[in-house]
């Protein structure tokens, strides 16, 4: 007989009956608000055609690393589990893809992954029995009618998830022909684009050549003079924001940034595109460009994320076998004080400008990103991020930041997720994490109630609805 799946009403809320009795109160403000989701890697494409998916291992588990880098670790092949290669799809049946991995699904006790997983099959598609290696072909057929089912396409679900605004992140080249699509489609969801131009600013991405030659393409500018490369991003990013966007979103190695004279940039360019760099080159190159993206934010008004500090591609044969994206990036140590102050000297105190700071070091809340955020009018504090997507790793970025950044210097959450599904359940976590810190706050006497429901908005659509000018 299979165990029963059950979603826990107080889960993640404190077990101290008083403090208990606060967060459901608050949670039960906040808890049906609309999601905004203002960051994250979910496909236009489906919101564009409104095709339906085929199956479970398709939707859920062949596009989502943070669930096959568990299984990898534990020795599974990608193959086995679906997951495409630089050679393709593999030939594995998406049904024996999904007996793998329900197979494994006790690998996920305890994680963020399992809270978000059991939300969507509970709630997204109705099922009562836990998914282990006996309910896997139950899940499998349940799952694959309901995908079916025209109340489970993209935009019926997009709608059922009270999605009130969702942001997919584009490359510099991007055609965003999918975009362009939605808009024109008539359909009333607002799904925009974000311009991530990380492809043609980085010298040492192994497409930044092909990159480089679509954004000349894509602008009809000479991308292999400096004002050429800087008008052509002023108009792809005009193009981003005639598509939606409000935000740019920028992911280098390090935080660090640059503030050359006009004639030292030139010269910098002028070895990038000629292929005489080094790597020193090419992170003096990044570091100055995020302080040219700053500059352009001023100009066009549009948000800059920076989503700096992960090692990505650590499994070399992995990368070779696969390429990107397939659960092999690594948090690094990242310095912000330092790093950050060339482009403060320019832009810190432009209260018009607003840049959001994430990162992956969790060190550096308390220590530099909070202090940072809590004095320089145009930073703010990004959510917890990616590995600290957490319940623990929201918690200790409220306890690191709050104190001295206060919550009006952070933004609110973001799901920064492919896996559309989870949307809904990433963000009831939030939420829940988020009350119950207040009501700590408030059983401790630090906060007055009133005060605590105030901010239980803020946290969950106020700050981000402010912080990405929605």
């Amino acid at each position: 007989m299979p165990d029963i799946l059950t979603l826990d009403p107080d889960r993640l809320f404190p077990p101290d009956p008083t403090t208990r009795g606060v967060a459901r109160t608050l949670y039960a403000r906040v808890a049906g608000l609309p999601i905004i989701s203002p960051h994250g890697h979910v496909d236009p494409r489906w919101f564009a055609t409104n095709e339906p998916w085929s199956d479970a291992t398709t939707l859920l588990l062949a596009p989502d690393h943070y669930l096959y880098r568990m299984l990898y670790s534990q020795g599974v092949a990608l193959d086995r589990l679906g997951v495409p290669s630089r050679a393709g799809v593999p030939a594995t049946h998406p049904r024996e893809a999904w007996r793998v991995f329900a197979s494994h699904y006790h690998l996920f006790r305890g994680t963020p992954s399992r809270l978000w997983l059991d939300h969507v099959f509970a709630e997204v598609f109705g099922i009562d029995v836990r998914l282990d290696a006996t309910t896997a072909d139950h899940y499998f057929d349940l799952i694959a009618d309901r995908l079916a089912r025209p109340d489970f396409a993209p935009r019926a679900l997009f709608d059922r998830f009270g999605i009130a605004f969702l942001a997919t992140t584009e490359g510099a080249q991007d055609t965003l022909e999918h975009h362009h699509a939605i808009r024109a489609s008539g359909w009333k969801g607002r799904v925009v684009t974000t311009y991530r131009p990380d492809g043609v600013i980085d010298p040492e991405h192994e497409a930044f050549r092909p990159a480089l030659a679509r954004f000349a393409e894509r602008t009809g500018e000479d991308v292999h003079s400096w004002s050429g490369y800087l008008a052509a991003h002023r108009k792809r990013r005009a193009d981003f924001r005639a598509a939606g966007a409000t935000a740019t979103d920028h992911g280098h190695p390090t935080a660090r940034t640059a503030n050359l004279s006009p004639s030292e940039a030139e010269a910098l360019f002028d070895r990038i595109v000629s292929d005489r760099w080094s790597p020193a080159d090419a992170e003096l190159f990044r570091a100055q460009m995020l302080t040219e993206m700053a500059k352009l934010s001023i100009e066009d008004g549009m948000v800059m994320q920076i989503h700096p500090g992960a090692h990505r591609n650590h499994n070399a044969r992995l990368f070779a076998s696969h390429g990107r994206d397939k659960g092999a990036d690594v948090p690094s140590r990242t310095e912000y004080v330092d790093a950050m102050k060339p482009m403060l000297d320019v832009v810190g105190n432009e209260p018009d400008l607003t840049v959001i700071l994430f990162t992956l070091d969790e060190s550096t809340y308390a220590r530099e990103l909070a202090p940072l955020a809590g004095h320089y009018p145009c930073l703010r504090l990004g959510p917890a991020w990616w590995f600290h997507d957490s319940p623990e790793g929201m918690r200790r970025f409220r306890e690191m930041t709050t104190e001295t950044a206060g919550f009006y210097n952070t933004v609110g959450f973001n799901d920064d997720t492919r896996a559309f599904l989870s949307i809904p359940a990433r963000h009831d976590v939030a939420r829940r994490v988020d009350c119950a810190f207040l009501a700590r706050l408030v059983v401790e006497g630090r906060l007055e109630d009133w005060e605590a429901a105030d901010l239980a908005y803020e946290l969950t659509n106020g700050l981000v609805t402010r912080a990405y000018k929605l």
